[in-house]
């Protein structure tokens, strides 16, 4: 009898166990009401963010919160559906409440919940309470999850949003979208701009140079293209700062310097500084135009200024290049003195010998030491250098070159159609 009885005791609290689990499925299902009821009580009292959430934006709260429990309860019932009634929670959530609650609000909303959840329903008995428990795990995993494609997925976003900016500045096609898309990439720099053109390196850490441009105070615009690395630099000021002050902070040259070893074997060319980034296009041409000639100066340094590779540029028929040593260069000289262009041109040509200048001019070597002092102080450029010296011959030769053309122009207007004398 004890042995057929055994058998008899085990069925009995099994089908026992059913009825209880039964019983407390259906008494869930008649609270579920009132928990999100208290669950949304409770979240006004505790979280001041969600008191102050627009009336509809509290109601899809309130949904989630009532679809956390729901999928409990059906959870509860069957554990093995865990994945997808877990992933269920927050497809009810509307796609403007994703992006206006953050994950820090989200595990506080998971976490009032399961307070409130567990303060009525764990006294039923120590499983329950369990499953609550587990349950609440699951749904912490699955918002981190959901949080984690949510930033995947905007971070494509950016990297093609960032990638099509630094295209424009490149092409020079700004249109009125670049300031709202600029904007959108969390800019936050109103001042200065330049750009840095050099080699992408085979592997690139994007995320150092942005590490390294917040420690040095820019901002930055990253672009590979090919194996062409552009980044963007922006002297961060603030939006209602005086337009007149001169911003504060590193120059260019020392931040593309700290930013050196973030590109690849060959040129660095760093393009002249704009006034906002909305001209950055200029800087842009300049230094792809620098970086294409690069080569041309055996001895430049990395990183190089544009404006110091003029000379091969205007050889290589960048315009910009010429206008800037006619305008730089030979009409501030020429409209300074006539002394001091001819000097200078003699000095050039004698090899810069102050000696075979001050016999050409028939004045005294310190006239000449004075007066390329004043060609100096004039445009900036000290003509005893090399370097310096090309670039202010090759200036010479377009000035005087493009005074020629304007001379004959002039000329040819003035000359009667007849050929005629007037």
């Amino acid at each position: 009898m004890s042995q057929d009885a055994t058998p008899a005791r085990g069925t009995a609290s099994t089908e026992g166990a059913v009825l209880d689990r039964a019983a407390t499925l259906a008494w869930l299902r008649r609270i579920s009401g009132d928990l999100a009821t208290a669950t949304t009580t409770r979240l006004e009292q505790s979280l001041s963010w969600y008191a102050g959430m627009p009336p509809a934006r509290r109601s899809a709260v309130g949904l989630v919160a009532q679809a956390g429990i729901t999928s409990f309860i059906q959870w509860f019932d069957d554990p093995t559906s865990t994945p997808w009634i877990a992933a269920d929670i927050f497809a009810a959530a509307p796609r403007e409440l994703l992006r206006s609650v953050s994950l820090q609000q989200t595990l506080q909303l998971i976490r009032i919940t399961v307070e409130v959840v567990e303060e009525r329903v764990a006294s039923k008995s120590e499983d329950l309470r369990e499953a609550i428990l587990l349950y609440s795990r699951e749904v912490a995993f699955t918002a981190a999850d959901v949080y984690a494609r949510a930033a995947e997925s905007r971070g494509l976003w950016d990297a093609r949003l960032e990638a099509l900016v630094v295209d424009s500045i490149l092409t020079g096609e700004a249109d009125e979208e670049l300031p709202s898309r600029i904007a959108a990439l969390g800019w936050h720099g109103h001042g200065q701009a330049c750009v840095l053109v050099g080699t992408a390196p085979p592997q690139f850490d994007v995320d150092q140079v942005r590490r390294t441009s917040r420690k040095l105070g820019v901002d930055v615009l990253v672009g590979v293209q090919g194996s062409r690395l552009v980044i963007v630099i922006g002297r961060a000021q603030e939006a209602d700062a005086d337009e007149d002050t001169e911003p504060e902070g590193m120059p260019f040259i020392d931040v593309a310097r700290q930013l050196e070893p973030a590109f690849g074997e060959g040129y660095l060319v760093l393009g002249p500084t704009v006034p906002a980034l909305v001209d950055a296009s200029q800087s842009a041409r300049a230094a792809l135009a620098g970086f294409a000639v690069a080569r041309g100066w055996r001895h430049a340094p990395r990183p190089v200024e544009a404006d110091d590779l003029l000379p091969e540029r205007a050889l290589a028929g960048d315009p910009v290049a010429k206008q800037t040593l006619v305008e730089k260069i030979y009409r501030p000289l020429a409209a300074h003195s006539t002394d001091l262009v001819t000097t200078l041109w003699s000095y050039l040509d004698n090899g810069r010998s102050l000696e075979a200048t001050a016999r050409e001019l028939f004045v005294h070597p310190n006239t000449v030491r004075y007066r390329l002092k004043r060609v100096s102080d004039v445009i900036g450029w000290d003509a005893t250098g090399p370097r310096e010296a090309l670039i202010l011959q090759t200036a010479l030769i377009l000035g005087s070159i493009g005074s020629a053309d304007v001379g004959r122009r002039r000329t040819a207007v003035r000359r009667p159609r007849d050929g005629s004398a007037r």
